[in-house]
């Protein structure tokens, strides 16, 4: 092991350039003669569009052009396509209505693009933006999840009836319901998982440059892989996917809400065809609340099943998933196939059966956040058996204990279909509690209460289910100036990619750690890749990097042994050296590379890797709350999370990626919503009235690492990046439903804002009082 391999908390090597000014975000870059593009957006979450005048923006000074979606149309100009094919419970279709780039009509959600203004500069572009008239003609909105299926309400998509654009069901229904109708306690709940605002430091921005003599397009846009985009905008705008080149530099944060297609991406490219110059797109940060893909929007029903013995037999849940307005890029997979595959988690379920009903609402569409589907699962569950140790009269954690996966059952085959490879739930579960002094609880609880405070704590057992492509890519160069290059298929967005691909590569070629460059991010540089989504990076890249580096020794014994004038079954490589067995006669693998560039034997490799499985993090939070009665504020006093990543390849990286998830889970569960009007006006257009958690928020997040190597890749690693944000939200509100138990309230929703808080407690303060 090398002082910068595996397994070392190597500082990151991308904060250099980061902390001294010198990332190039897609904003940095400005093209010779660049224009500058604006949307118009709706102030109407539902509405016709009877007329567009644009004469005056047109002849507004600095103005180049001003679109509609008769523009679009007259170029032939796709819409913007869901990927995700589904079929409803009766086998038929969901729906699939059109989003076009630019509303064609009629406007669906306050915020949605109804003209595009190009101009030479910012201020022009916004001043031509307001000399736009629209004639709208208002319709009734349907923005409540919980009511838009109604008889009676809006009718968003003719293709949807009751707005419902899918009905979906997954697991054993028959299994399911028998074993309920035997079970000895059936519990109940319902619960909702707050919509909220994804708020990357970065923020989105678009930049095309068209090249008419070649008839190429040049995309620079921040994303989560620059192939999805080049896919999926070739065929929206009528082009071979070789026409379109992107180009993805640094990225302030994705969480999913960059992998999608956007209108911006859309009509950069069209303007900057159309005008022969480049043509750029920069969301601010009150734009980015309206046009940006929001999180989470479910409201479930759970039911679980448990024998006579507190065994848990089966779960049935029925979940209704917003969709907003349109049909985002991936929208339909994050509640069904991403979502549900987790329901069971670690527990030993003899069945599981799930409902989905997709729900369209004047609202902005909803796609994939941080952990996509998993953290909404997770949630369920936790919620569940916290209520039901509750019914029981039984201990949270020892209900937990019985019904966990045992390590002699590995490999287990869950409710779900999927087979865990590894895990060590009780031991992981037990290190959390012990860290936290679960045992010792009641006698803060007590000294709290001697202070006028209200004390709780929770747990959350998690399972993380990692996703995306099935395929990655690698390849590694020599460079004659001395450097290892490797080219990787996926993408970084802030997570530290560079320096966990550096490790690997120094330790199994044996290289010097500073002389390893990352490359990503460029679809002409890079001709496949996955990209980044899931938690799959370093899994799927990883295997790629060991597949090449082996195919890259292989070529270098080759030429080392004409180097040392030996036979190749006689050549040995360990520790960045090449060497005749039983001798002392080796060769540097810089050298090689060297010498194989002389005989045109080069040793650069490109190497493709097939995912053989995904990869199951899991873990353990504990947390504990304080509520102080007279104002409802909920403080976080303590936080614990025992985490089974598999192997760490960067303990430093990992847990500051546990962190931020933890954050994100925390902030969801005690700050952070957002709110809309009966009519579909957003309340919380801004971090005035959208709450984001702050520093101050929170107490130091202990993290322990609980390693358990995954059996199913090479690196028996399992992935970090969405963990934090699957475990924290359920962990944090059971610790402020123990905290409110005591005065009789049993069940809070997200956000638990210092209102609902105190709210809740004087109702139940009046309630007792009568």
């Amino acid at each position: 092991m090398t002082k910068f391999g595996q397994s070392q908390p190597v500082r990151r090597v991308e904060d250099q350039r980061f902390i001294t000014g010198q990332g190039r975000y897609t904003d940095d870059i400005a093209l010779p003669g660049q224009a500058i593009g604006m949307m118009l957006r709706s102030p109407h979450a539902h509405a016709r569009i009877a007329a567009i005048d644009t004469a005056a923006a047109k002849a507004a000074p600095g103005v180049l052009a001003v679109y509609t979606v008769a523009d679009l149309k007259a170029a032939g100009i796709g819409s913007l396509p869901c990927t995700i094919p589904l079929k409803n419970r009766d086998g038929s279709l969901r729906a699939d209505p059109p989003r076009p780039a630019l509303a064609d009509g009629m406007v669906r959600h306050v915020g949605d693009p109804v003209a595009f203004v190009v101009a030479e500069t910012a201020a022009q572009a916004r001043d031509a933006v307001e000399l736009i008239e629209v004639d709208y003609d208002p319709l009734p909105a349907a923005a409540r999840l919980a009511t838009a299926m109604e008889a009676g309400q809006p009718q968003i998509w003719p293709e949807a009836p009751n707005n419902r654009v899918f009905d979906w069901e997954v697991g054993d229904k028959a299994k399911t319901d028998a074993l309920f109708a035997q079970a000895a306690k059936v519990v109940k709940t319902t619960i909702e998982n707050n919509r909220i605002i994804v708020a990357s430091m970065e923020a989105r921005v678009s930049l095309a440059a068209y090249d008419a003599a070649g008839g190429r397009f040049t995309l620079y846009v921040p994303t989560q892989g620059v192939w999805v985009q080049k896919k999926l905008l070739s065929k929206i705008l009528g082009v071979e996917e070789a026409a379109i080149h992107v180009v993805t530099n640094d990225v302030g944060g994705g969480f999913g809400m960059k992998i999608f297609i956007y209108p911006e991406q859309v009509m950069t490219m069209f303007a900057a065809r159309a005008l022969g110059r480049p043509v750029k797109w920069t969301s601010d940060r009150a734009e980015a609340f309206l046009a940006d893909t929001h999180g989470r929007a479910n409201l479930t029903h759970a039911e679980l099943a448990l024998d006579k013995d507190n065994n848990f037999l089966a779960l049935r849940t029925h979940n209704i998933a917003d969709m907003g307005a349109y049909l985002s890029t991936y929208a339909p997979m994050i509640p069904t196939m991403a979502g549900t595959k987790v329901l069971s988690s670690v527990y030993r379920f003899q069945a599981v059966h799930a409902r989905v009903e997709g729900v369209f609402t004047n609202t902005v569409p909803v796609d994939a956040y941080r952990g996509a589907g998993r953290p909404e699962s997770n949630y369920i569950m936790e919620r569940l058996i916290d209520q039901a140790a509750r019914e029981l009269g039984i201990d949270r954690a020892q209900l937990r204990r019985q019904n966990y996966i045992p390590v002699s059952a590995f490999p287990w085959t869950s409710a779900m279909g999927l087979t865990y490879d590894s895990g060590e739930f009780e031991n992981t579960a037990d290190t959390a509690l012990k860290a936290i002094d679960w045992a010792g609880f009641e006698a803060r609880r007590a000294e709290a209460k001697a202070h006028g405070r209200l004390r709780g704590i929770g747990m959350a057992y998690y399972l993380e289910a990692t996703g995306g492509a099935p395929t990655e890519r690698a390849e590694i160069r020599f460079t004659e100036d001395g450097w290892v290059e490797v080219y990787v298929g996926t993408q970084s967005t802030g997570q530290g990619h560079e320096t966990a691909y550096t490790q690997i590569v120094a330790e199994q070629l044996g290289v010097d750690f500073d002389r390893v460059r990352i490359l990503q991010g460029d679809s002409d540089a890079i001709p496949t890749g996955g990209g980044t989504g899931g938690a799959r990076s370093l899994y799927s890249e990883g295997g790629a990097i060991l597949k090449a580096k082996d195919a890259v020794i292989e070529k270098g014994k080759a030429v080392a042994a004409d180097m040392l004038e030996t036979a190749q079954g006689d050549i040995e490589f360990a520790a960045g050296r090449f060497t005749v067995a039983g001798t002392d006669r080796s060769a540097g693998i810089m050298d090689v590379a060297a010498e194989a560039r002389k005989r045109d034997a080069s040793l650069d490799t490109a190497a493709d890797w097939q995912v053989q499985a995904i990869t199951f993090p899991n873990g353990c939070h504990a947390c504990e709350v304080e509520v102080d009665p007279a104002t409802g504020i909920t403080q976080v006093v303590r936080y614990v999370v025992a985490d089974d990543m598999g192997r760490v390849i960067n303990p430093t990286i990992v847990k500051g990626q546990i962190h931020g998830g933890v954050v994100q889970g925390i902030g969801q569960a005690l700050y952070e919503s957002v709110v809309y009007d009966d009519d579909g006006q957003l309340l919380t257009g801004t971090f005035t009235d959208y709450c984001m958690p702050r520093a101050d928020n929170f107490p130091e997040i202990e993290v322990i690492l609980c390693e358990v190597p995954c059996k199913t890749n090479p690196l028996g690693v399992k992935g970090a990046g969405e963990a934090g944000a699957v475990g924290s939200a359920p962990a944090t509100m059971n610790a402020l439903v123990d905290a409110l138990a005591p005065a009789g309230i049993t069940h809070v929703d997200m956000p638990a804002t210092p209102q609902k808080v105190w709210d809740l407690l004087n109702g139940a303060s009046a309630l007792a009082a009568e």
